[in-house]
């Protein structure tokens, strides 16, 4: 089991961390709001605890995000404050607990397994119904590309052979991997996905392979690794082009032996897991650069997928978002029936360089400002896309962010502070970070947070 801890105060995040160590849990800390988003993507959580004041983005805000976009997993909101108004508000946006600071470790343990053990029973009883109701949320779209896709996938459903699955952020990775796991023989097994981007280097192979009790100082027990977990199942390793050299030889044996030694062990355990890699980045391009092992590379490419951009399959777009419609209604109680023929036009002269999950933010803003029960193109906010290198910008490792199309009183500065401010709450101050993503160098950031006078 693993917990997220969500609370702006380090001494808090590290007491509970280590209590519930004692425990048996596994827990991971987040300062803020916007950085347990990140986390919350990139890793598998069985419950959050949320404090409810914190910089960037409150806890009440943080559990709103967090059911929008379909997490199951409980959460216990914790307060300093105990006003009975926060309680009731936390339990209408999707908390399954409230507790007030200080309090009984032991107790919020108590109350922490009661959630994770009732979410489990639910998670069975769901995992049975849709099986006997044949239910399928795969892969969405009726375009030649995804009837391609869906087509191999069929080809390699009973075959061990590695994926690698490509293509642009928001594509759609990780619903390809799903689907692969879902089909195949290993379906009943687990399904282990592992973000490489998002784990410290330092970290990354503890992670991966795990490590025995007095490994290294802090190793004070046995740690089964992401391989070990996946056994049985499908391990999904996403954004391997991240994965530093040093580890790439460890991965390279990994798949040629089929058994990894966790760290500080002597014995090879052997590996019953189909493995499922993703990368938006150009891995050919990475090998002839030297930053990527070739034969790594040829390993891993045994199956190949190429997801498209959503701007290749806009035929696509009218059934995307009756899905994402339907999944918005339930989430948030509306009643939206569609897109006007209008709406639909405007959503395929837009570019989507975020791909199907910029199609589902501007759905959800547009759910909620829709004033009837058809969306129309005035609640469409399709703001001019981040340009992407290589896309549409014609700048090596810059990003451009400029003012919406609908003419919004803002200035590109309050843009740009917005953007970095964000980004900086998501990785917890971490600027390397921080500039990855916003896609300038460090450097630039540094100097940006100095023109702006940003007080971080």
């Amino acid at each position: 089991m693993r917990i997220l801890i969500v609370d702006d105060e380090y001494n808090i995040r590290e007491l509970m961390r280590k209590y519930l160590g004692l425990e048996g849990l596994e827990s991971d800390g987040a300062e803020n709001g916007l950085s347990a988003q990140r986390q919350l993507r990139e890793h598998h959580y069985d419950a959050c605890l949320v404090d409810l004041k914190m910089p960037g983005m409150d806890g009440i805000s943080l559990i709103r995000w967090i059911r929008q976009e379909g997490f199951r997993m409980p959460v216990i909101m914790i307060s300093a404050h105990g006003e009975i108004h926060d309680a009731v508000t936390a339990l209408k946006e999707g908390a399954q607990d409230y507790i007030v600071k200080p309090f009984d470790p032991e107790e919020l343990t108590i109350r922490l397994r009661k959630l994770m053990e009732v979410q489990q029973l639910r998670s069975l009883v769901e995992t049975k119904t849709r099986s006997a109701e044949g239910i399928d949320e795969g892969l969405i779209g009726d375009s030649p590309p995804m009837c391609k896709i869906r087509e191999i996938i069929t080809r390699i459903a009973d075959s061990p052979a590695t994926v690698l699955v490509t293509g642009e952020s928001g594509t759609g990775k990780e619903v390809v991997a799903r689907q692969i796991h879902g089909v195949s023989a290993l379906a009943e097994g687990p399904f282990v996905a592992i973000n490489i981007g998002g784990v410290p280097e330092n970290l990354l192979e503890s992670e991966l392979f795990g490590y025995e009790k007095g490994a290294f100082t802090g190793a004070v027990g046995r740690k089964i690794g992401m391989f070990e977990l996946a056994s049985g199942g499908t391990l999904f390793l996403d954004e391997i082009g991240d994965m530093p050299m040093t580890l790439q030889v460890k991965m390279l044996r990994v798949l040629q032996d089929r058994k990894i030694t966790r760290l500080g062990g002597t014995s090879p355990i052997p590996i019953n897991a189909r493995i499922i890699a993703a990368t938006n980045k150009k891995l050919e391009e990475m090998v002839h650069g030297g930053s990527f092992r070739e034969d790594l590379f040829y390993r891993l490419n045994v199956v190949r997928i190429e997801l498209p951009p959503l701007r290749d399959r806009k035929e696509d777009i009218p059934l995307l978002a009756g899905v994402i419609l339907n999944k918005l209604n339930r989430q948030m109680g509306h009643r939206v029936e569609g897109l006007s023929p209008e709406a639909i036009d405007a959503l395929k002269a837009h570019p989507f360089y975020g791909n199907v999950r910029e199609l589902e933010n501007i759905l959800e803003r547009a759910v909620i400002f829709a004033d009837g029960p058809v969306i129309k193109p005035d609640v469409l906010e399709l703001r001019s896309s981040i340009s992407r290198p290589g896309i549409d910008s014609g700048q090596s490792g810059t990003t451009l962010i400029v003012q919406d199309d609908n003419g919004e009183a803002r200035s590109l500065k309050e843009l740009e502070v917005e953007a970095i401010i964000r980004a900086l709450h998501r990785w917890e101050g971490n600027r390397t970070r921080a500039a990855e993503e916003l896609g300038i160098s460090r450097r630039t950031l540094i100097n940006k947070i100095a023109e702006y006078r940003l007080d971080l």
